[in-house]
């Protein structure tokens, strides 16, 4: 063979998966408008991240519509009333991270003595992803840490759509210490379909060594997937741990209403070990980072094949969103 057609067919090739990346990404745009990100798929809204609201005391992702043009998390507290919803847990805000016990101040929870975490800038803003800096701060306004997060937004397939979401923990100020405490860290409140239990309940839950149901509270686990029929179709949510990530496979703090939650801290309540001993201490000036993938997606995990997926995504090491 020519070696000029062979240089032609390595770049014919290229190209084809040059344009094929450009389309994924193209797909998927970001709009900055008053204190929010809006996220879409094509004319269709994908999610808005909440970065500027002082109804919020954290930034947070609401709406998120999935494969299908469903409502993936709940409405409350966004909207009140909203049939087949629960008025609990006010801080449970759709898809977010934060912790209850950062150098003993509670981030995770709400009220005058709790602390929240403030946007300060936009470090980049790509066609389908961003890069923000946010500040921990106490109920005196004082800073307490803070942090860097690189989101990006993907359409895997027709039947899927994904956030990667990347947060290095800076301890920026002093010492820091992420306490041990099951009330973390990244965390989503689903669409009431997908609680196993209740007047609404029609969820599964499954994990990645095969628990089912409501025995994956507390488990360790690389992905928890979580499905529930809509409109006659099942839909999926199901959360990847990155192995690069501290304590990997991560515990999951997932109640049987709805709430799913990542968290490499809270080993004194998952396993009944001494407080403390799932403590996080950073020297100032040191950081640690986190990743993970939240993919809404059609079918059960076997249909899904959640397994392969995760394999696949496990396999970027560094710079996940890119």
């Amino acid at each position: 063979m020519h070696p000029n057609f062979q240089n032609f067919k390595h770049l014919v090739l290229f190209m084809v998966l040059f344009m094929k990346s450009i389309t994924a990404h193209a797909e998927i745009s970001i709009v900055r408008e008053n204190g929010k990100l809006i996220v879409s798929s094509g004319d269709q809204l994908f999610t808005q991240y909440i970065y500027a609201d002082e109804n919020r005391a954290k930034p947070v992702f609401y709406p998120i519509i999935g494969p299908n043009g469903n409502e993936m998390t709940r409405s409350f507290p966004f909207e009140k009333d909203k049939e087949g919803e629960e008025a609990d847990h006010p801080h449970h805000t759709s898809l977010w991270y934060t912790h209850g016990m950062v150098n003993g101040v509670d981030f995770w929870a709400l009220g005058e003595k709790k602390g929240k975490i403030v946007h300060e800038e936009f470090i980049e803003m790509n066609t389908n992803s961003f890069v923000q800096s946010t500040l921990w701060k106490d109920a005196d306004g004082k800073t307490v840490c803070q942090d860097r997060r690189r989101v990006s937004f993907h359409l895997p397939d027709t039947k899927s759509r994904a956030i990667d979401f990347e947060i290095t923990l800076i301890a920026s100020v002093d010492d820091l210490t992420f306490g041990d405490t099951k009330e973390g860290s990244f965390g989503i409140r689903m669409a009431p379909a997908y609680r196993l239990k209740g007047n609404v309940a029609q969820g599964s839950a499954l994990n990645s060594d095969g628990v089912a149901g409501n025995l994956v509270w507390g488990k360790r686990a690389s992905w928890i997937s979580y499905w529930a029929p809509f409109n006659d179709e099942e839909i999926g949510i199901s959360i990847f741990d990155h192995p690069s990530n501290l304590r990997h496979p991560t515990w999951w703090h997932a109640r049987d209403y709805g709430l799913v939650a990542a968290n490499p801290f809270g080993v004194s309540n998952f396993e009944g070990k001494p407080k403390g001993t799932g403590d996080l201490v950073l020297g100032k000036g040191e950081e640690i980072t986190f990743r993970y993938r939240v993919l809404f997606h059609l079918g059960n995990p076997k249909d899904a094949e959640i397994s392969q997926r995760y394999l696949d995504w496990s396999k970027k090491k560094e710079r996940l969103n890119n």
